[in-house]
């Protein structure tokens, strides 16, 4: 087996600021950004695990630097020695070493940079398995998928017992429903038409062109100011139609009360799930939200730092979306015990994509998802956001609105070398005119 013999981790950033790419009522103007790990093999170039996590410019020099500290504990180890138990390794990661999970703990930048390398060693297992990473983990038998797992703190509401229940129920039919995904794909919705930056002009053009390529489902930024929510929401109507579905994310800019008040006024446009319509800490206020909410869906988790935060979601019956990412939680080990967590309580997880390399992630999560632990499409359906697909080598495949299964080894997180090189930051070529530097 191979041997981590050194970690290289790079700033890339993409100036997706200048078309407002992204921009929502509390980001104005992100330029998509990734810490990105690659773990180098004494196999040479044959064989390397990639990773990211997902920022928005500024601030992305510290989850490198968070790496670097981190990546410590994985140099100069056996790939096998950390696949043999990874719920001890994923553990070790994360609280191995006191003075830096105190920084956390479980949170924040170092939680960003342990999914950066947890989900670059999922990577390279797969690679080394020759397996797309969904299919790695749908081979595993029950026992072992739940001994990657780390239930601390979650056992008082999932433990690994019941999660090799939850496993062993859907192992039936596996054969059937990834042939299903093999014929159908997966549905997803577009994003694409509804950031809070675009003009009225390029919101329509936006929305015949994704009707045209066969979308169904589309989502509206909101979240500035009211009346404008209302008037771009009349927009998206005109253009897609009464009969399908329209979602809309408020990127956590309202408190409770004015949560509930504003969408009052846009229950007119029949929006199926609200998104993060208060701070995602709060808790017992999205229970609030969603007690007097209904029937319109509350949606939540891009930015829930942990399992024990989605416990206690779940717990407080605080939403009817759970939209985990990839990137913010502790990696791949994290987000298996959060799908776990879910499909006990019958939630259905819509994972969080807008951002760099978030979709080429969340395929194989729901695919997953599908296949071995929840088994149902049910109130399930995927984020796709149409920018920055160019720059992987293994890229997201879209036919008429639905993901295609993934078929290369890994994870689908490797970038092309030129994209690497032309984004560092900050002497890449996309960024040599200091005009163009964020400040």
């Amino acid at each position: 087996m191979p041997r981590i013999a050194h970690i290289e981790v790079r700033d890339i950033r993409f100036p997706t600021s200048r078309q407002l790419d992204g921009s929502d009522a509390m980001n104005a103007a992100p330029d998509y950004s990734a810490t990105y790990v690659i773990l180098h093999t004494d196999a040479g170039d044959a064989l390397s695990g990639h990773g990211l996590t997902f920022t928005i410019g500024r601030g992305n020099d510290l989850c490198v630097a968070a790496v670097e500290a981190l990546g410590q504990r994985l140099e100069g180890r056996e790939l096998d020695e950390i696949t043999a138990d990874m719920g001890c390794f994923w553990r070790d990661l994360t609280s191995g070493d006191s003075q830096l999970r105190w920084l956390g703990p479980e949170k924040g930048v170092i939680h960003l940079a342990s999914a950066a390398l947890v989900n670059a060693v999922w990577d390279l297992w797969a690679k080394q398995e020759g397996k797309p990473l969904w299919q790695l983990l749908a081979d595993m038998t029950p026992e072992a998928l739940v001994r990657c797992l780390d239930f601390r703190f979650v056992t008082d509401a999932l433990t690994p017992e019941e999660a090799i229940g939850l496993l062993k129920r859907r192992q039936d039919g596996k054969a059937e429903r990834e042939a299903w995904l093999r014929e159908h794909g997966y549905p997803g919705y577009t994003t694409s038409a509804g950031w809070l930056g675009y003009s009225e002009a390029k919101m329509r053009d936006l929305c015949r062109e994704s009707l045209a390529q066969g979308w169904e489902q589309f989502k509206q930024k909101v979240g500035g100011d009211i009346e404008e929510d209302r008037r771009r929401a009349r927009i998206l109507r005109e253009e897609i139609g009464e009969s399908r579905v329209l979602m809309m994310d408020a990127n956590q800019m309202w408190d409770v009360d004015e949560a509930v008040a504003n969408m009052r006024r846009l229950a007119e446009f029949n929006p199926y799930w609200i998104e993060e319509p208060t701070s995602p800490d709060d808790i017992l206020g999205h229970a609030e939200i969603r007690h007097r909410l209904g029937p319109i869906r509350v949606a939540t988790g891009e930015h829930c730092h942990n399992r024990i935060m989605f416990k206690q979601l779940f717990q407080a019956e605080a939403l009817d979306v759970c939209q985990l990412d990839a990137a913010r939680l502790g990696g791949l080990n994290e987000v298996i015990v959060v799908l776990l967590l879910a499909a006990k309580h019958d939630i259905p997880v819509c994972p969080h994509g807008g951002g760099v390399g978030l979709c080429e992630y969340t395929q194989h999560i729901s695919m997953f998802d599908y296949i071995a632990v929840s088994g149902s499409l049910e109130g399930r359906v995927l984020e796709y956001v149409d920018h920055l697909h160019e720059h992987f080598v293994d890229p997201v495949r879209i036919q008429r609105g639905r993901y295609q299964l993934p078929e290369a080894p890994g994870y689908s997180a490797t970038m092309k070398p030129a994209s690497l090189a032309a984004h560092q930051f900050p002497d890449g070529s996309a960024w040599r005119d200091p005009s163009d530097k964020p400040s």
